[in-house]
């Protein structure tokens, strides 16, 4: 049995700047598992988007996609379908305000139109962006990007009680089914996978991991952390570049120093 189990964002948290895990960081993750300490990753992310880091990490237990998809041992435990009414709906609003879309499932995603925006996110992401805009209307759609600087008010006000938004990056925002996030997604893995007895902890930095951190034990803001998660947190750890993963993980005797 588990005695405790770790949450990992990745972006500003278990990544390092090029989108990678650090070396000492997967050493740690590999000791957490001799230990009984079982690592997941909870992030804003798509399960297709973070393959080689599972791969990298040998971790098969994600909360993905802030909560819309979530698996344990590789395999689903649930997955949150946006509504085709509601996404014919809010792809029409978008495109009334000239805002491109980001389809996603756990399999890949499309765009409904490229921007310069949309070109400079998925160039960090790393990822080759396919303009289809019809794609949606033959998929299980479980989460989107809604590229926009300045409207969040907008689109919460037009869709509240169907989608909740929240700001990944200046550029988009990351949308959900409302009451879906990474707080519900780690409140599902745990009783799914039968682990709500363990400890629980989790390592995040941005705005999207305030919720999570109201659902773990133990928050652990990074140094790099925004100020509200460090307010929350009840430890801030060093920056992601400076083995924020290890020095927490030690402190909390999670890892052997």
């Amino acid at each position: 049995m588990e005695r405790a189990v770790v949450f990992f964002d990745l972006d500003g948290t278990l990544f390092d700047e090029e989108k990678n895990v650090l070396p000492s960081s997967i050493a740690a993750i590999k000791q957490m598992k001799t230990q009984n300490v079982l690592p997941v990753i909870a992030t804003g992310r798509n399960i297709f988007e973070i393959q080689y880091v599972l791969d990298a990490t040998g971790i098969d237990d994600v909360v993905s996609a802030n909560g819309s998809y979530v698996q344990y041992q590789g395999k689903k435990l649930s997955a949150a379908v946006i509504p085709q009414k509601t996404l014919t709906a809010i792809t029409a609003f978008a495109k009334e305000q000239g805002d491109p879309l980001g389809y996603f499932n756990n399999r890949g995603f499309r765009l409904s139109q490229a921007t310069d925006d949309t070109r400079e996110n998925f160039k960090l992401l790393r990822l080759n962006a396919v303009v289809d805009p019809e794609w949606y209307q033959t998929q299980d759609i479980n989460f989107l990007n809604v590229f926009n600087r300045d409207k969040v008010k907008l689109y919460q006000q037009h869709f509240a009680g169907q989608l909740s938004f929240v700001r990944n990056n200046p550029r988009a925002l990351d949308t959900m089914v409302t009451g879906v996030n990474k707080q519900t997604g780690i409140r599902t893995f745990l009783r799914e996978a039968h682990l709500e007895d363990a400890k629980t902890y989790a390592f995040g930095d941005g705005l999207n991991d305030l919720q999570m951190f109201d659902e773990v034990d133990v928050p652990i803001s990074m140094g790099n952390g925004v100020a509200r998660a460090k307010e929350k947190a009840a430890y801030v750890t060093a920056t992601n570049l400076e083995d924020g993963i290890v020095k927490g993980l030690r402190h909390f005797d999670l890892i052997a120093d």
